[in-house]
């Protein structure tokens, strides 16, 4: 196992640890320098509040760690590819590299419904991968959290 799968596996616990508590099951950790500096997981419903998505979450306890809510050189990892709000965050942070297992295909802003991170406008650009071999992990998931709840 790599350290990349590692960090993703992680998220994928947290994703995990969200479902249990009657979230949607998504999962992020940021990383810097090898070492997990945030970890997040939904929680919208439990704190009442719209903008508790897992990646925001990771990014106010990496953003704490550091002492700075920029995070140059930083990895998030996540279970889902993140929505509008979440691309507009990882550009406000400055994070270097995003890293996301299934895809959103009504609300992901990096490939699916649209690709915010590939705008020329921004001040900053955030590479992004997929790392498809967590993706079926991810969706099955969320596939069985909503399953549950219909």
């Amino acid at each position: 196992m790599t350290l990349n799968d590692a960090f993703m596996l992680r998220a994928l616990e947290l994703a995990q640890q969200a479902a249990d508590d009657g979230e949607v099951p998504v999962g992020a950790v940021v990383v810097d320098g090898g070492r997990i500096i945030g970890e997040g997981r939904n929680a919208q419903i439990g704190s009442m509040d719209p903008t508790a998505h897992a990646e925001i979450n990771a990014l106010r306890v990496a953003a704490a760690t550091l002492a700075n809510y920029r995070m140059p050189g930083a990895t998030l990892y996540v279970t889902l590819e993140p929505c509008s709000m979440c691309c507009g965050a990882l550009v406000h942070a400055r994070i270097e590299t995003l890293v996301f297992a299934a895809r959103e295909p009504r609300a992901g802003a990096v490939v699916s419904a649209r690709n915010l991170l590939d705008e020329s406008a921004f001040n900053h650009r955030v590479a992004w991968v997929e790392a498809v071999e967590h993706a079926p992990a991810s969706a099955t998931m969320l596939r069985s959290f909503f399953r549950e709840r219909r």
